[in-house]
């Protein structure tokens, strides 16, 4: 599983990213975790708002911080 985090190293970027690593250590889930932050690249994926996640290439979520049991819920899908 691939799962990027889209922003520019901003308060909210942070919090998405602490609880992305929760959650994969929570369900024990070896996952390769990137953060994106070159306007560029956030851009090709088409996101409007910051942070965004994306997982497997997919944009899941944007313009909000998603909680631990949010993300656990879109991962076990």
């Amino acid at each position: 599983m691939n799962i990027k985090i889209l922003g520019t190293g901003c308060p909210n970027c942070q919090k998405l990213e602490a609880n992305t690593k929760q959650t994969l250590e929570e369900l024990g889930i070896e996952a390769q975790l990137e953060k994106i932050t070159d306007i560029q690249d956030i851009m090709s994926y088409g996101v409007m708002g910051l942070p965004a996640l994306v997982i497997d290439e997919k944009v899941v979520s944007s313009g909000r911080i998603l909680d631990v049991e949010e993300i656990k819920s879109i991962i076990s899908k």
